[in-house]
């Protein structure tokens, strides 16, 4: 290559420039030289420099002269010129010098002057050519050196070049590896990276699953602590009811025990049967209190009773309540054979008494029918509803008595069993409402096992009827007062509420005719206008005695009530009676007549029409009975019916006016408009509130 010519001519050049022919000598050190030897000694002059500070000192001399003469050439030409005329200036001046000594003597001045001269312009010619030759030298030397130094340069910028390439390669590759180690920490930093997301993913993972597992295990634990939990609230739980049994059971066999303490008639025959059979029983009671009483020894050593234990005692407790409820038949054989015995006995004993006074209440009897039959109205009801009403007042009176020792007890316990069955027989009824017939059936349910001897739940508390032998009469007695009352005040205010209400009474009288025959005796008492029946007034009696005959109250605060209040309540009354007349409970038998069906609402009407209007109070029964009950007579008797409704509007009515005051005209005017409307339509919609499908399907 050009750069590698070049090279080696520059090479070869050096090595013949003076200080490429220096010698040195590199065995300065086997010869045991200083390296500096021969540059510590004190500087001198050579020998050689005498020639040399002459020719400085003559150089002084012919200044001027060769200024002029190199004063057009250039400055270093110039310089060339001076140092060489200079050294010929001395070498003619010693030439001249060594002539002039050897002429002196021989030659004129003139003539030396001219020799001179000559001298002087050849030498001067002599040295016009050689500076002339040492000027084309000199130029070549210097074109020479220019292209050396061109080369040089050329070289060194190569050179320069190639450095620069080297240092950029050797910085790119300096970079590259760089970058190839910084690819590499990239990578293993990637890979580390990647190793501490796989081993946080990993730890993620680990950490999840022993989450899981601890998880896990928390809900084993708790599912266990829960279940745990459970069988300790159950145990306790079947400990309170075993307890409860245990208490029940014992105090229903303490009742055995009372019914068989009590004081007998050693006479009578029909008690000692009942003595022996009231032993039996208490004897099986008493086995069956032993059963309970082993369940509870085994719990007292802390263990809860099992589900064995317990089904032990429920079937004890059910057969003590079974011994209880066969008790109560055979005592309520015992006292109706006694019962009849003693009315047969009483009957014997009566039968001439009544001989007596037969002959004198016939006369009266006979009188009053013929004071009727001129009149055409009558002051009493007929005979048939005098006894019924009578054995009605009887029946319940009986029922009265039956359960006066739990009515007047002292004892706390019995106390409070009167409370819970008061409570489970009259909060029921308290509830009925027209929300939906789903609730009104749960109501009668309830009722329904009360009466039955189940247990239902009451206030938080277990209560059946079978806890004392008169536990039923009570309950029963009670519901019916109940009924009552609800006609009385919730019936009074909100006429819609007689049909829920009628719609119980009626299922329960079905299910439990003494219930039926109560509710009849309780609103004879408050209401002898639902026999019907006028008290008639007797000479001794008092406005406020004939006033609590007819049904008002007498208050020893607030004196007599008000008419409107006595109406009000006889009205809620008449149509509680009116409504159960026509309803039956739909989930009952169908198959059998109603307890209480539309015929007694005939003979009521019928009866009613055929007694003496009272002021007021006839019109307001008779409007508040055929707003109710009118639309189902009229589908039931038809044609009967309205000949009925014919009479009363035209022969009865001008009675009921007749005894009316001006004052007191606006249940008569409701009467008297009810009858037109009724009898110019020939027909009576249905009443306000009545019950229909949709509600009992609600």
């Amino acid at each position: 290559m050009q750069s590698d010519s070049l090279r080696w001519e520059t090479i070869e050049a050096l090595k013949n420039s003076p200080k490429g022919k220096l010698h040195y000598d590199p065995h300065w050190s086997e010869r045991g030289e200083d390296i500096l030897a021969g540059y510590q000694e004190s500087p001198s002059l050579s020998s050689y420099s005498a020639p040399v500070v002459e020719r400085l000192n003559s150089l002084q001399i012919h200044k001027s002269r060769l200024s002029s003469v190199s004063g057009g050439s250039s400055p270093g030409f110039s310089e060339d010129v001076h140092n060489s005329f200079s050294s010929c200036s001395i070498f003619s001046l010693n030439n001249r010098n060594n002539n002039g000594l050897s002429t002196v003597s021989s030659a004129s001045p003139i003539k030396q002057d001219m020799e001179q001269v000559n001298g002087l312009f050849l030498f001067l010619l002599e040295q016009n050519n050689i500076i002339s030759h040492k000027i084309t030298n000199y130029l070549l030397l210097r074109q020479r050196q220019e292209e050396q130094d061109k080369l040089v340069a050329a070289v060194v910028s190569s050179e320069t070049e190639q450095l620069k390439r080297f240092e950029e390669l050797m910085e790119l590759k300096q970079r590259q590896d760089l970058q190839s180690v910084q690819d590499m920490m990239d990578r293993e930093t990637k890979e580390s990276i990647g190793r501490q997301e796989k081993l946080k993913e990993e730890q993620r993972h680990r950490t999840k699953i022993l989450n899981l597992r601890l998880r896990e295990a928390e809900q084993q634990r708790l599912r266990e602590a829960e279940l745990e939990r459970q069988r300790q609230a159950e145990g306790r739980e079947r400990l309170r009811t075993l307890n409860s049994i245990q208490e029940e059971v014992l105090q229903l066999n303490q009742v055995l025990n009372q019914a068989l303490n009590t004081p007998k008639d050693p006479k009578d025959p029909s008690a000692q049967v009942l003595v022996q059979s009231l032993a039996v029983l208490c004897q099986r009671g008493n086995q069956l209190c032993s059963q309970v009483s082993e369940v509870v020894r085994k719990t007292a050593e802390g263990d809860f009773p099992s589900v064995e234990d317990m089904t032990i005692a429920e079937r004890a407790l059910h057969n003590m309540r079974a011994l209880i409820h066969q008790q109560q038949e055979e005592v309520n054989r015992a006292e109706e054979k006694k019962k009849k015995e003693a009315e047969l006995e009483e009957q014997r004993k009566k039968e001439a008494e009544q001989k007596a006074k037969q002959e004198a209440e016939k006369k009266a009897a006979e009188a009053a029918k013929e004071k009727a039959k001129r009149t055409g109205l009558q002051s009493v009801p007929e005979d048939s509803t005098l006894k019924w009403f009578k054995e009605l007042q009887d029946s319940a009176d009986a029922v009265a008595q039956s359960f006066e020792e739990l009515s007047s007890t002292k004892d706390a316990k019995l106390k409070k069993l009167k409370l819970n069955l008061m409570k489970a027989s009259v909060i029921p009824v308290s509830q009925i409402s027209t929300n939906s017939g789903s609730s009104l059936r749960d109501i009668f349910d309830k009722i329904d096992k009360l009466l039955s001897g189940k247990t239902v739940q009451s206030g938080g508390m277990s209560v059946s009827t079978t806890h004392h032998p008169q536990g039923r009469q009570f309950a029963c007695y009670k519901l019916a007062e109940k009924f009552v009352k609800q006609g009385e005040e919730e019936v009074a205010s909100h006429f819609e509420a007689a049909f829920p209400i009628a719609a119980v009474a009626s299922g329960i009288w079905e299910q439990h005719p003494i219930v039926g025959d109560l509710f009849l005796a309780h609103l004879h008492r408050k209401c002898p206008f639902s026999i019907p029946f006028n008290p008639r007034r007797k000479d001794a009696d008092s406005d406020l005695e004939h006033h609590r005959m007819m049904g008002y109250r007498v208050d020893e605060s607030s004196g007599l009530e008000t008419d409107d209040s006595f109406l009000k309540r006889m009205s809620g009354m008449i149509r509680l009676y009116a409504a159960i007349i026509q309803l039956r409970w739909p989930y009952g038998s169908q198959q059998t007549p109603a307890p209480h069906g539309l015929n007694h609402g005939w003979r009521w009407l019928a009866q009613m029409l055929n007694m003496e209007p009272q002021k007021d109070t006839t019109a307001t029964l008779l409007f508040d009975f055929l707003e109710v009950c009118g639309n189902a007579l009229v589908k039931q008797y038809q044609g009967q019916f309205w000949k009925l409704l014919l009479f009363l509007k035209e022969e009865y009515f001008p009675r009921i006016k007749a005894a009316t005051k001006d004052g007191q005209m606006g249940s008569l005017t409701r009467l008297e408009k009810f009858l037109e409307t009724s009898l110019r339509s020939r027909q009576i919609s249905p009443p306000k509130g009545q019950l229909t499908s949709a509600f009992w399907r609600s």
